[in-house]
């Protein structure tokens, strides 16, 4: 008990940490299940909405009874062994981390926290292939995402692709497959909305999308009304998305914005 021991506040009483310590794991699970887009309690209980990654198969079954799990990973003895590090670290007599935490590096690079695939190093490559129009350079670039990759930086990283000489089976004929430009035409881009990204990035992808015949998607709050118009020789606007998404707030929302759509996409609940 850490108000027993003196290591909060004198002023703060034994009911107020209770209290604090009950509204911050409130918070903490509304803000989970708002993230899921669930607007209820009762909706959310049981609901088995996502999957355990990285977790044993005993240690899910246990405390997350009917919870899926398809990947293996850590158990209760390495959980408890990850809390008892971070607790150290905040109450430890290190002098290093006696006034401060070690930032820790989960969301940006630190040079000290957790690897990242998208390091400074692998953004240096990208933009000097980009820049510089070198195929060589970008090959450089993948070969160093697919090291980390190799690496289990990502869930890519865990699977591999096992020949038909390895599995004793026979080899199915190219010709009796989907092509790769037929298979290409079936991919879409995620829903990012103009204001969460960019111009040029929501160009882009549609450009791309257009390029290959996928399909790209407004995201919420729909493009410029100026994508949906043909090129001044008749053919089409290649920045236009063909999934325009129809959001709960409708921001972007007009009539000429829908019948200009190739797929209509309703979002019921907000994801982010």
């Amino acid at each position: 008990d850490m108000h027993k021991r003196g290591e909060l506040p004198a002023e703060v009483d034994a009911n107020e940490v209770v209290s604090r310590y009950i509204k911050s794991i409130g918070k903490g699970i509304l803000k989970v299940m708002s993230k899921m887009g669930i607007s209820t309690y009762q909706s959310y209980c049981g609901a088995q909405i996502f999957d355990a990654i990285g977790l044993k198969t005993d240690f899910v079954q246990k405390y997350f009874t009917g919870t899926a799990t398809l990947i293996e990973g850590v158990g209760l003895e390495e959980i408890a062994a990850e809390t008892v590090s971070r607790h150290a670290d905040g109450f430890g007599n290190d002098p290093v981390l006696r006034n401060s935490l070690e930032v820790g590096g989960e969301y940006m690079f630190r040079m000290r926290g957790e690897a990242h695939i998208w390091s400074p190093d692998a953004v240096a490559t990208l933009q000097h292939a980009v820049r510089q129009g070198s195929w060589q350079t970008f090959k450089d670039y993948s070969a160093q995402i697919d090291s980390d990759t190799a690496r289990a930086q990502s869930i890519r990283g865990l699977f591999k692709i096992r020949l038909a000489e390895e599995t004793g089976r026979k080899k199915v004929a190219l010709d009796e497959v989907m092509s790769a430009a037929d298979i290409v035409k079936r991919f879409s881009t995620g829903a990012m909305s103009f204001g969460s990204i960019s111009r040029e990035a929501h160009t882009t992808l549609a450009r791309a999308m257009n390029t290959i015949g996928g399909k790209s998607n407004t995201g919420e709050g729909g493009e410029e009304a100026d994508r949906y118009l043909p090129l001044p020789g008749g053919g089409k606007n290649p920045e236009r998305s063909a999934i325009k998404q129809v959001a709960s707030g409708r921001f972007g929302v007009t009539a000429e914005y829908l019948v200009n759509s190739d797929v209509m996409q309703i979002k019921v609940a907000q994801g982010a």
